[in-house]
């Protein structure tokens, strides 16, 4: 399972505002490769479902994963902070074994 955090929540509701879309959309979250510590997180919204998707709702927010990226992402709160050690959405994964400085990218 993955899940939001309540300020993460608030921040999605904010972005979907600002950019105008409706109900059909999504958070997509995913992992690719790259980053100082060789695997990067990926946000975006999204609005058409593929194969293999794993879907998850964290109250009226859907949370679409690919099935390789859930691998990655189990068990993984995605959270939301801006103070002054720097804004965006941060992972709290318990799967990584080494984050880099900036939070970005993990290894396992």
């Amino acid at each position: 399972m993955i899940t939001i955090s309540d300020k993460a929540k608030e921040k999605i509701y904010q972005l979907k505002a600002e950019a105008e879309l409706n109900g059909e959309y999504f958070l997509r979250v995913g992992v690719v490769g790259g980053g100082c510590s060789g695997l990067s997180y990926k946000l975006d919204f999204d609005n058409e479902e593929q194969p293999n998707d794993q879907v998850f709702e964290d109250g009226d927010i859907k949370l679409v994963t690919d099935l390789k990226s859930f691998l990655y992402l189990c068990d993984t709160t995605l959270d939301f902070s801006d103070g002054l050690n720097g804004k965006g959405f941060h992972f709290i994964n318990p799967n990584a074994s080494r984050t880099c400085g900036c939070g970005e990218s993990f290894s396992v």
